[in-house]
């Protein structure tokens, strides 16, 4: 049911609201910058980067309690109604398409504008940031892939239990405990990989263009992996009986539509 209202928004409002996530994932990367810049100077760089990555969970609270689209999120949430014959696959990969590119240029223009400030700020060198990149480029390309198909695991199921949640503070928990696994892990994100390859790009000298281009693409499908099917796949069988209600409720939306638009009109008193 959560992933058929995203289906029924506007193409502006989905894009608009995955933009506004890129720029506030890119608010973790901002800490964990900021964190590993003054403890590298004190600790080896190791440990001032374990250190550093407590501050991941940070964007991922603002973006989940915001309500904005993340596509590590939303990638699960988004394929349980095509896998269950409620909307067609044509539509989910649309949805995708317009939630990677909002998210994808959010990032990047956070990139642009708040990682520069932070550098004219010196809360940060550029040395600082390329140390970072190549800390997360430093793997081959199947090892880069593995770990982006568990962390698209982890958030699947960051998203499935955040739906059921009840109360914003288990919420929080829940996104703290699983994205600070995520960021203490070094396992690879997406869009807030995104961010930190692309800030590499624009102020360092050691990434190229289709060096960023092919880590991106290799991070996205292995997130979309893990998060479609170790949890969307597997965990579909687990409420069949609710599914084949979301079904019936489709199936009688528009004449309750028009029953409802009648009942109002007929139970509105006369002034």
């Amino acid at each position: 049911m959560d992933g058929r209202e995203t289906f029924e928004r506007s193409l502006g409002s989905l894009f608009t609201s995955a933009f506004t996530a890129g720029l506030e994932i890119g608010i973790s990367f901002f800490m964990i910058l900021s964190a590993f810049a003054l403890l590298s100077g004190m600790l080896p760089s190791h440990y001032a980067i374990v250190l550093a990555s407590l501050f991941y969970p940070i964007g991922f609270i603002i973006v989940v309690i915001g309500q904005s689209l993340l596509f590590t999120e939303q990638t699960s949430l988004l394929s349980l109604p095509v896998l269950n014959k409620i909307e067609p696959l044509h539509k989910l990969l649309r949805l995708w398409g317009i939630v990677i590119a909002g998210n994808v240029v959010g990032g990047c223009l956070f990139a642009a504008l708040m990682i520069g400030l932070g550098l004219n700020m010196q809360l940060f060198s550029v040395s600082d940031i390329v140390a970072y990149a190549e800390h997360i480029l430093g793997f081959r390309w199947w090892v880069i892939f593995g770990s982006a198909i568990l962390a698209g695991w982890m958030m699947g199921v960051t998203a499935w239990l955040v739906t059921s949640a009840r109360d914003t503070l288990s919420r929080i928990v829940l996104v703290t405990l699983i994205t600070g696994s995520i960021g203490f892990l070094g396992l690879h994100h997406s869009i807030v990989g995104n961010i930190e390859i692309f800030s590499a790009l624009l102020y360092g000298n050691t990434v190229s263009l289709a060096r960023y281009l092919l880590f991106l693409a290799v991070i996205l499908v292995g997130n979309t992996v893990g998060g479609v099917v170790f949890v969307a796949v597997l965990k579909n069988r687990t409420f069949l009986f609710d599914i084949a209600k979301v079904k019936e409720e489709t199936a009688k939306d528009k004449p309750n539509e028009g029953n409802n638009i009648n009942s109002r009109i007929n139970t509105r008193r006369p002034y």
